[in-house]
């Protein structure tokens, strides 16, 4: 922005002087003409009078008396019409004429410049984050393509790129294409060999892919990645994350709380904290039991949850099947539809209870516990897609408060 504002100040400053120094310069060139067509002008009268007094004089018309007297005369006028030609100029020096047209291309020019700024240089958007008007108008999903493709196309160019193929697989999961994730961190490890942080995130799209079930192939890969590094924390979140929904919450607990204490720089320690909260929130609901680290628990935190029973319709009971996967998740009621909080499970898990908190949220900006009230959908899905498509089975409670428990049936087909 200072490099415009420059640009904008050379540009006036140097559009300014083209407009003012001709005009100065006309001006002062207007003046010395007329003065010296006006000294030209008294002087060959000066001397055509003089030239006829001398005549007379050498004809003997006049006495030598009459003639210095009219010679004298003759000066003094000369000296009159030269002293008012000065002072003429003097006036047209100290009310200068002809301002109109100087002045209306400069405020043309000042005028234009600004509008120009206005939009251009965007005036309106200084201050606002500028990443937001590259996604303006695009929904979630659309912003994920976006990046997707953009990272498909950088790594097909860039084959050899580790690090690029490693967030391009990232990315896939985002995007429930698992396969894809599995095939990229394979790829990957080809090039940098097999580690605990490649290992990690292919067990994950694996887990994801097979319903979020731990299978012997998966277990296999997650005991080969904790062997190469204990404090691995996409394999501990992984295994803290399963024995979560499976309602191991000491394993879990145990999980996580091994990230902690690796105190590694690359994780969201306040996600891990708060999913160590939920879990044990969970634990003690189910048990009446606490951890022995209790004491760090918020029981503030227990009002910023929502708890939803979740069941589907007895006329499309059906049309559940056993590799249908269900998402439920939160937005607020008020302002930006964004998800503050989503959790995907099997449908085989049906019927359910759901519990949404900070620990499942959507991102670090926006929480769970900063609402009020939430709009609660669900959506079976048929396509392994959280976007409903047609045959998708979904429900939807347009507002439960924060803090609440909710009975939602899924009872409507997507057409």
């Amino acid at each position: 922005m200072t490099t415009l504002w420059i640009f904008i100040a050379l540009f006036l400053l140097v559009s300014l002087t083209l407009i003012w120094i001709p005009h100065f310069r006309q001006k002062q060139m207007t003046q010395a003409e007329e003065a010296g067509v006006r000294k030209q002008a008294n002087l060959e009268l000066f001397n055509s009078r003089l030239a006829t007094l001398e005549k007379d004089f050498s004809d003997e018309q006049l006495e030598q008396t009459e003639f210095d007297a009219f010679k004298q005369e003759l000066e003094i006028s000369l000296l009159q019409d030269m002293k008012q030609g000065e002072d003429e100029s003097l006036v047209n020096k100290i009310k200068p004429k002809g301002l109109a047209w100087p002045v209306v291309m400069s405020v043309a020019l000042i005028g234009l410049t600004g509008y120009l700024y206005a939009t251009v240089g965007a005036y309106a958007e200084l201050g606002q984050p500028q990443q937001a008007s590259l996604h303006a108008g695009m929904t979630p999903e659309q912003i994920m393509e976006q990046r997707l493709l953009m990272t498909e196309a950088q790594a097909k160019s860039e084959p050899e790129n580790s690090q690029l193929l490693f967030s391009l697989g990232h990315l896939y999961i985002s995007a429930s294409r698992f396969d894809d994730a599995i095939t990229v961190f394979d790829q990957t490890m080809e090039l940098v060999g097999t580690q605990a942080e490649l290992l990690g995130p292919k067990a994950t799209a694996m887990y994801y892919r097979d319903n979020q079930q731990i299978t012997p192939e998966i277990q296999a890969i997650i005991d080969q990645s904790l062997a190469l590094d204990p404090e691995d924390p996409s394999t501990l979140l992984l295994k803290g994350m399963d024995a979560f929904f499976t309602n191991n919450y000491q394993v879990a607990i145990d999980s996580w709380q091994t990230i902690l204490d690796s105190d590694r720089n690359d994780v969201d320690r306040t996600a891990v904290i708060k999913a160590i909260d939920s879990a044990k929130m969970r634990m003690q609901a189910d048990t009446g039991a606490m951890p022995s680290d209790a004491a760090h628990t918020n029981p503030a935190s227990v009002a910023k949850t929502v708890n939803i029973q979740v069941s589907v319709s007895d006329e499309l009971a059906k049309q559940v099947g056993s590799s249908d996967m269900l998402f439920i998740f939160a937005r607020s009621t008020q302002g930006p539809k964004v998800p503050l909080a989503a959790v995907k499970v099997s449908a085989n898990s049906l019927p359910t209870t759901i519990t949404l908190d900070d620990s499942t949220s959507m991102g670090a900006d926006m929480l769970l516990s900063g609402a009020k009230n939430v709009e609660i959908i669900a959506i079976l899905s048929k396509h392994g897609s959280v976007k409903p498509q047609t045959g998708d089975l979904q429900g939807r409670l347009a507002k439960v408060k924060v803090g609440d428990t909710a009975q939602l049936v899924i009872d409507t087909q997507v057409k």
